[in-house]
């Protein structure tokens, strides 16, 4: 009978702490998860675009695509960084415009 309630107390202290761990986390992740939806929802009225997950992924294209025609540059070749310019901006103009 001795055994039974240790090992019961012992599985509330264990639950206990699980319970916290997890309540923790949740709570970080729904500050962190705020937190960038706040960012994207700003940067999307910033922009004048719809927060969505297509935007987001238009807009990180055209930013890769303008990093790419400054790579071009640096590297001297003038034709390679046109072509990545006229594109990046030709696609983050369809996406703000």
């Amino acid at each position: 009978m001795g055994v039974e309630g240790f090992f019961e107390s012992l599985g509330e202290a264990v639950g206990s702490v699980i319970r916290f761990i997890v309540e923790g986390l949740s709570g970080f992740f729904g500050i962190f998860s705020g937190a960038i939806s706040s960012f994207i929802t700003g940067m999307s009225k910033a922009l004048g675009v719809t927060p969505s997950l297509l935007s987001i992924v238009v807009l990180v294209a055209g930013l890769w695509l303008l990093y790419l025609a400054v790579r071009a540059f640096i590297r001297r070749s003038i034709i390679a960084g046109v072509i990545w310019l006229v594109l990046g901006l030709w696609l983050l103009s369809g996406l703000i415009g």
